[in-house]
C-alpha cells in the first residue's frame, strides 16, 4: 500500500467515525503536532496540542468529537515514499459555539510498515484560536 493509499484509508475511516481504524495505523512513538515553537500551542489551543502514540492521537480525536463538523473535504493528496500531504477544507463549530471555515494542509510521515510516525496540521492559527476561545 502506498502512502497515498494509506492516507486515503485514514480519511475514509475518519468520515465513517472509525477512530479505532485510524489508531490501528498509528506507530507507538508517533508524534502528533510536534513543533518547536508553535504559537497556537503556546496560546493553549487544545486541538493542536502535542501528543504521542495511539493514546495521544485518541485524545486528539476526543477533542475533534467536541466539534460539530459541517463540511470536511480532502481536496487533494500529494505523496512520496515516506510522506503524504493532504489539502483539506473544513467548516466546523467549536465547543465555544463559534463557526469557522479553513483551508488546511495536513502533513503525514510514515514508517516502513506504513504506520503514521508524525502528523502536523498547517492551519490559519489566529482563526483557530479565535474559534476555540471561551
Amino acid at each position: 500500500m502506498t502512502t497515498a493509499d494509506t492516507l486515503h484509508a485514514i480519511y475514509a475511516a475518519f468520515a465513517r467515525g472509525d477512530v479505532a481504524g485510524i489508531l490501528d495505523r498509528i506507530a507507538p512513538d508517533c508524534t502528533w503536532e510536534a513543533w518547536e515553537d508553535n504559537r497556537a500551542q503556546r496560546a493553549g489551543l487544545r486541538i493542536v496540542q502535542p501528543r504521542t502514540g495511539p493514546a495521544g492521537v485518541a485524545e486528539f480525536f476526543a477533542t475533534v468529537a467536541e466539534m460539530q463538523i459541517h463540511d470536511f473535504q480532502v481536496l487533494d493528496v500529494l505523496a512520496s515514499d515516506r510522506q503524504a500531504a493532504a489539502e483539506v477544507l473544513i467548516e466546523a463549530t467549536t465547543p465555544a459555539g463559534r463557526r469557522y471555515r479553513d483551508e488546511e494542509l495536513h502533513l503525514w510521515s510514515f514508517d516502513a510498515d506504513g504506520r503514521v510516525t508524525r502528523m502536523r496540521h498547517y492551519v490559519d492559527t489566529v482563526k483557530h484560536i479565535e474559534a476555540w476561545a471561551a
